[in-house]
């Protein structure tokens, strides 16, 4: 019988279950809320889990949309679906916990350990050792925004197949960073993927939609779903190796001319910086050829601020794949998002 934190959930049934998670002040239970929804048929376990970083909202709409889908009535296996894994973050509108630890440094956790440690702990015991493949939802910090993209270990043949399957725009590989999610379910020998999307406290319509699509695409080709006759309308996917972030040279107020999804050349010019109350302008140009998969959205920076994120396809900045690239630059990525959008819902 499978089951969470004790609660059995049968083949054929929904259940919600709270996981009770260490209470702070008041006697107030804290719960970390979980979606089961098993087929009635055999099949693989994939978790989907949002909010681990609390300020990190888009991945809540996503949940909600994928457990709203009919499509769920013909699953294989089972769905563990984790819209908050950080409550006391999200309450707080925060990144972090009360004890000011980031989650995604803390897994796999410790009984004993701190409070973050013990949620990331729980979070192994209750989810993750109970899974075949996870997907992990995150967006860009706050005031920063990250076009949809994939990353994972594409070295790994499995979690590359899974990733593939996504059809992100952007796929990158990205190795393991100590303390992450990722890195405690591969130890696991559960593979995982990095869904980046959007910016944190703001809802982003496009990279929601581009998500939720996403994980459809994963499950079908777990076999959770059946496959779809339809051919989505979908941006080519640009595969990078390594990303840089540019800094600021000047601290003033910033106008941007390049946007998240942009293809940009060496050379191109991708924002100006005006000093106040000066006759001076700073202009910020692109030093390699890439893709822009992240920016600072607010005007105001500082010296040193990173205020554009590029990746590419080789370590010394270089692309291959330029005809790809130019297939998502010629697209217009503003008139590209519209057609996403319309596309018939995942049938």
């Amino acid at each position: 019988m499978f089951e969470i934190a004790g609660t059995p959930v049968a083949k054929g049934e929904r259940k919600v279950i709270p996981i009770p998670l260490p209470s702070l002040y008041s006697e107030k239970r804290i719960d970390m809320p979980v979606k089961v929804v098993r087929g009635k048929r055999k099949g693989p376990t994939l978790f989907v889990s949002a909010t681990v970083h609390g300020d990190e909202l888009n991945g809540i709409e996503i949940i909600r949309r994928l457990l709203q889908l009919p499509q769920l009535a013909k699953l294989r296996g089972t769905l563990i679906a984790v819209p908050v894994v950080n409550p006391y973050g999200l309450i707080q509108h925060s990144r972090y916990l009360p004890d000011r630890r980031d989650l995604n440094r803390s897994f796999p956790g410790m009984q004993k350990g701190s409070l973050a440690s013990r949620v990331a702990k729980i979070f192994m015991d209750e989810i993750v050792e109970k899974a075949d493949a996870g997907i992990d939802l995150h967006t860009g910090a706050v005031h920063r925004s990250n076009f949809p993209q994939v990353r994972a270990n594409l070295d790994d043949a499995k979690t590359l197949a899974m990733a593939e399957a996504f059809r992100a725009p952007v796929l990158m590989h990205s190795a393991l960073r100590d303390g992450s999610l990722r890195e405690a379910a591969v130890e696991k020998g559960v593979p995982i993927l990095l869904y980046e999307g959007g910016e944190a406290l703001r809802y982003d319509e496009f990279s929601i939609r581009t998500g939720l699509k996403g994980i459809v695409h994963v499950m079908r080709h777990l076999g959770m779903l059946p496959k779809s006759t339809y051919t989505p309308k979908t941006l080519p996917t640009v595969t990078v190796s390594s990303s840089k972030w540019l800094r600021s040279p000047q601290s003033g107020l910033m106008r941007s001319f390049k946007g998240p999804g942009s293809f940009v050349k060496t050379g191109d010019l991708l924002a100006q910086i005006d000093v106040p109350l000066q006759q001076e302008v700073i202009e910020v140009h692109a030093e390699f050829d890439g893709i822009v998969i992240g920016r600072l959205e607010t005007p105001l920076v500082y010296e040193g601020d990173a205020i554009f994120h590029i990746a590419t396809k080789e370590k010394e900045h270089t692309i291959s794949h330029l005809e790809a690239l130019e297939a998502l630059d010629e697209s217009s990525i503003g008139e590209a998002m519209p057609s996403l959008l319309q596309d018939p819902p995942l049938i």
